[in-house]
């Protein structure tokens, strides 16, 4: 990206195009979608944690008037095929026994059967008649429970992946383990002044998207499959449900709805694969939406962690030897985010002796999925927690003492290479300077400050550009939208072609009407997609460029653009610039359709950092905390739109607040999960926070032409330990486990 450039689109402050439909609502999301004669699902679900699945009876149901079709996990296939997703893989194996199970209900919650009837009330009450025979089994709930001595084993087949400890035993919950290392561990601890060493939890928490999981499929006699469904990913859907059912993926089309909120949960299938059995089995279109209680009990929440830190500081502040060991919950399957997580445990700081290990544990609990950079909370809470906890024995500044050791440009990351340009310094260097930093605090209030990470994705995406004979243009890419990405890229075309954002219409395309696109994850898309987006807007604009030398009857060397006009060089000087309007309406008289094109695969994005302060008051007699002020500062590269970056940067911090002081998933001893719902989990609204107050650092990221680098997953990082640390300050104690819930702040502050 060059420096000079200055831009006349990007960094301003539109409407975004489907603000009004969403306002109104008159936007369609996953359930308002109806196709003629369609039938509606419903899914019988275990209510035991752990039970082998002895035999279903389902003749009841089959026999209820309205009853069209009735499924079991003998109708979904077993597989062992794996689905590429940029350079990992996701097991489709594990993916479709999670959707049906075959042998063994693995969580409460856990789809055992499904019922497609003419209205949802027989569906329900049919599925109902389902006879199931369970051998219930002892379950595993927690990560200790998992590694204990002679534990219930899950998964029979289950061997350790990775680099497993030399006395691993043979059948083990242990799915994965990894180490990152560098330098002489006993030595960087031998030279320390001062050693931390705590024990952190953080609980199981969910996404809490207002918009449950919903779907529509329908299985045409002709084998051709349509799948309306709200997902963050319509290409995944389609590739995983086409992979699960082994069916050929190109008769496979996937329309995304609008998204009511995903944050990683809307990744995977769940509902997908059971519509279209039942479609092909009752030869009509199926609905299937899922509960409240279903979100809770059998999507994907984020895995509960336990994770052991120590870091070692000479006098000065200098960090000088880290370990880590970090075990998180996988729920009923491999593939938590441990690997992500240990990869971003000290990733914001130049430490040169560490030894860093990830498990990723079964425990008998929903599988878990992405919620917002997956892994990277948890393990940060741990170290900056520790961090702060070091200033306070060194009597030091706790930002000072980041800024020490801060990770800048060329330092060598702790998972491999060395950073680019990236912002931390100047992100802590704009919290100190922030007045929030050194204002007063009342009676009861603490101040905590914490540090957060993110990689960011690049992967694959595709975009056209297509121009309309008055001058206006369509953008259209294949990633729903979830933080205003449509906007963006409409910026991004006003900014290529010159025209005004207005007179761009941005589509999100279904998987038949667009290329591949990876899923809206990752903070990728308006970094990689955005890429794409400008390619094509270029390629868009060279062929204008090319229509005007074709009216001068130039070469295309005399051809140049500027501000949305074709301008005359040497050897045209004589002819007046063309604007896109002209040249669009000149379109079939010199050539045809103009329609640009993009592709990328794009690298891994610029890394993200941001800094957070965090003023808590504790009522002490009570338990009862509430955040009184909270600022959140960031490096975003290149705020496309600020306002949706500002918008991210808030709701990363308000998710993060709710899981810092309220937010787990609540099981007893069998395994019942006892708060699925709202009412019960309790996720923060507008009135229990302050404005959150936020500082966009931009730091241009090079690897994309406006220096974008992605924003949306950093935000939820910081909040954990920044509250943690805010609570340190208020009441004296040093938590490590997380919620701060009344009950627990209030034991700590009694010494009980």
């Amino acid at each position: 990206m060059s420096a000079e450039r200055t831009f006349e689109y990007i960094g301003t402050r539109p409407i975004r195009h489907d603000g009004l439909d969403k306002v109104t609502g008159r936007a369609n999301y996953g359930a308002d979608f109806t196709l003629p004669g369609m039938l509606h699902g419903h899914v019988l679900r275990s209510p035991h944690a752990h039970a082998r699945i002895v035999s279903i009876d389902t003749s009841a149901a089959e026999a209820t008037p309205g009853v069209k079709a009735v499924i079991t996990g003998k109708d979904i296939p077993k597989t062992n095929a794996k689905l590429s997703l940029g350079e990992a893989a996701m097991e489709l194996g594990p993916m479709g026994d999670n959707a049906l199970a075959h042998d063994k209900a693995l969580y409460e919650g856990h789809a055992v059967a499904a019922v497609a009837a003419t209205s949802p009330e027989i569906a329900r009450e049919a599925a109902e008649k389902i006879v199931v025979v369970y051998e219930v089994l002892k379950p595993v709930m927690t990560v200790d429970q998992a590694l204990a001595p002679g534990a219930t084993i899950l998964h029979d087949d289950l061997v350790t992946k990775g680099k497993p400890l030399a006395d691993a035993p043979k059948h083990t919950n242990v799915a994965l383990r990894m180490e990152l290392k560098r330098g002489d561990l006993e030595a960087g601890f031998a030279a320390a002044d001062l050693i931390v060493e705590r024990t952190f939890t953080t609980p199981m928490v969910h996404q809490g998207y207002i918009e449950p999981h919903a779907c529509v499929a329908r299985y045409g006699e002709d084998g051709q499959v349509l799948v309306w469904t709200t997902t963050q990913g319509h290409f995944i859907v389609r590739d995983a449900s086409a992979g699960i059912l082994g069916i050929d993926a190109a008769k496979v089309k996937v329309v995304p709805s609008e998204i009511g909120g995903g944050f990683g949960g809307k990744i995977p299938v769940y509902l997908e694969p059971l519509a279209i059995v039942l479609s092909r089995k009752a030869h009509r279109p199926v609905k299937m939406v899922m509960s409240r209680d279903d979100v809770f009990r059998a999507s994907g929440p984020t895995s509960g962690t336990k994770v052991r830190m120590k870091i070692g500081a000479k006098k000065d502040g200098t960090l000088v030897a880290a370990s880590a060991s970090l075990y998180y919950e996988a729920g009923a399957y491999p593939g938590s985010p441990a690997g992500a997580g240990a990869m971003c445990v000290i990733a914001p700081y130049t430490i040169p002796n560490f030894m860093i290990e990830a498990y990723d544990i079964v425990v008998n609990r929903p599988k878990v999925a992405a919620y917002r950079a997956p892994g990277s909370p948890a393990a940060m809470f741990a170290t900056e927690s520790v961090i702060d906890e070091i200033a306070q024995k060194l009597g030091m500044d706790p930002i000072d003492l980041r800024l020490k050791n801060a990770a800048q440009e060329g330092d060598s990351a702790p998972y491999g290479p060395k950073y680019g340009p990236i912002g931390l310094k100047q992100v802590l260097e704009a919290t100190k300077a922030h007045p929030h930093w050194k204002a007063p605090l009342g009676p009861n209030q603490g101040r905590g400050v914490a540090c957060g990470f993110w990689f960011n994705a690049g992967l694959n995406s595709t975009a056209t550009v297509s121009l309309s004979a008055d001058g206006s243009a369509t953008v259209v890419t294949g990633n729903p939208d979830i933080g205003g990405t449509r906007v963006a890229q409409a910026m991004m075309v006003s900014e290529e072609l010159g025209i005004p954002v207005e007179r761009v219409r941005p589509t999100v395309a279904d998987t038949d009407s667009i290329g591949y696109n990876d899923l809206t994850g990752g903070s990728r898309v308006c970094y990689a997609t955005g890429m794409a987006v400008i390619k094509a807007a270029q390629d868009a604009r060279d062929q204008l460029c090319a229509r005007a030398a074709k009216i001068w009857d130039v070469d295309p060397s005399c051809v140049a653009w500027e501000r949305g006009r074709a301008i005359p060089l040497n050897g045209a000087s004589d002819k007046e610039p063309l604007t896109v309007s002209a040249l669009a309406a000149k379109m079939t008289a010199t050539g045809g359709p103009i329609v640009g094109r993009g592709a990328v695969s794009a690298p891994m994005a610029g890394p993200g950092f941001a800094t957070n302060i965090c003023d808590i008051e504790v009522d002490k007699e009570t338990g009862v905390s509430r955040v009184v002020r909270y600022t959140a500062i960031q490096d975003v590269g290149k705020a496309v739109h600020p306002s949706y970056v500002e918008g991210q940067m808030q709701g990363g911090a308000v998710q993060g607040i709710g899981w810092a002081l309220n937010e787990e998933y609540i099981y007893d001893e069998a395994g019942h999960l006892e708060n699925a719902g709202f009412l019960d989990y309790r996720m923060p609204v507008a009135s229990d926070l302050p404005m959150i107050d936020t500082v966009l650092i931009e730091v241009a990221n090079p690897l994309h032409p406006y220096g974008v680098r992605g924003v949306g997953e950093v935000p939820i990082v910081p909040p954990l330990a920044a509250v943690a640390n805010a609570m340190a300050g208020a009441t004296g104690v040093r938590f490590t486990d997380l919620p701060l819930s009344p009950p627990r702040v209030l034991k700590a502050l009694s010494g009980a």
